[in-house]
């Protein structure tokens, strides 16, 4: 899809839809850590910050939301205070984009909706923080997984994460990511990290040294014609990693307190997530901002060393 095809309700800044059109570096950032992470104003620091790591390394930032039923590729400092400020926003995933775009609604996507709008866009980079996946049985009292796995498994994307969000089941997790053939590449390590932690004694599927390994690898992977997201996990940096059997142990309160509250459905990782936070005396929330900015970075570098090598065989920019 070309820049003139896309949907009425998808638009792109000038800076992002002249990068796209040039083939130059762009990386994808998703905004829920914004309208539903942060308070304001630590939110709207936050993305000023990733958009300014994205930029030193030499890419275009290129950060999706909805704004009055419209999807954002691109968002200038008024758009970016807005969504910052934005109260009652919607949690957008790929299932939600029809009824946003439909009642002119406003809110932050998750993982599973950027992808959907960064690949109809022909990005090939994408930053977050970590990606939802299959929920431990005592959280979701079912089993539940994340929209962001079959999104994972339709989306030729570099995804850049610090794995999965470790309130999740990461073996079961794992595990659908190979059901899914997204390949699982660690990034100067072969342990796929715990979000907080740099470590979970879980192998990946393969290893990169370098953002110019990376690119090798997805060039590799887009030239036999494969639709799945290639997912690059980065750990944390080991001055903000926190030791995998601490936060567990956090979990586990946390995941009981869920419980005991009857707390439900989407509402389930922001609850936990919050209150691990609060039971780690906040050395999880430094973490988690730690860890945003650092793939940030590499999925920059990452998009420089793609657009390096010349342009894509079957890119739609």
């Amino acid at each position: 899809m070309s820049l003139s095809e896309f949907p009425a309700s998808i638009i792109p800044s000038p800076e992002v839809s002249h990068a796209l059109k040039a083939a130059a570096p762009v990386v994808a950032l998703e905004s829920t850590v914004i309208t539903h992470g942060l308070p304001y104003p630590e939110n709207l620091q936050l993305a000023q910050d990733m958009e300014t790591e994205v930029r030193r390394q030499g890419a275009i930032p290129a950060t999706i939301a909805v704004l009055d039923g419209q999807a954002r590729l691109g968002l200038d400092s008024a758009q970016l205070e807005r969504l910052a400020r934005l109260s009652g926003a919607r949690k957008i995933s790929a299932r939600d984009f029809a009824p946003a775009v439909a009642q002119r609604a406003s809110g932050g996507t998750t993982v599973a909706g950027t992808l959907l709008i960064a690949r109809l866009a022909g990005m090939r980079v994408f930053a977050t923080g970590g990606i939802g996946g299959v929920h431990r049985a005592q959280a979701a009292q079912q089993f539940d997984i994340s929209a962001d796995l079959p999104q994972l498994a339709v989306s030729p994307l570099v995804v850049v994460c610090a794995g999965a969000k470790a309130i999740l089941d990461l073996p079961a997790t794992l595990e659908m990511l190979e059901t899914l053939s997204v390949p699982v590449i660690g990034y100067q390590t072969g342990e796929f990290p715990a979000f907080y932690s740099r470590s979970s004694g879980l192998p990946v599927s393969a290893r990169a040294e370098s953002p110019a390994e990376i690119a090798a690898m997805a060039r590799a992977h887009w030239a036999l014609r494969l639709e799945s997201a290639l997912l690059v996990t980065n750990p944390p940096p080991p001055e903000a990693a926190l030791p995998h059997e601490a936060v567990d142990a956090a979990i586990e309160q946390a995941l009981a307190e869920a419980n005991a509250q009857a707390i439900r459905g989407q509402a389930v990782t922001p609850f936990l997530l919050a209150r691990v936070s609060e039971l780690t005396g906040r050395a999880s929330l430094r973490a988690n901002l730690a860890l945003l900015l650092n793939n940030a970075r590499l999925a920059s570098q990452t998009a420089c060393a793609l657009a390096e090598t010349g342009p894509l065989n079957g890119a739609t920019q």
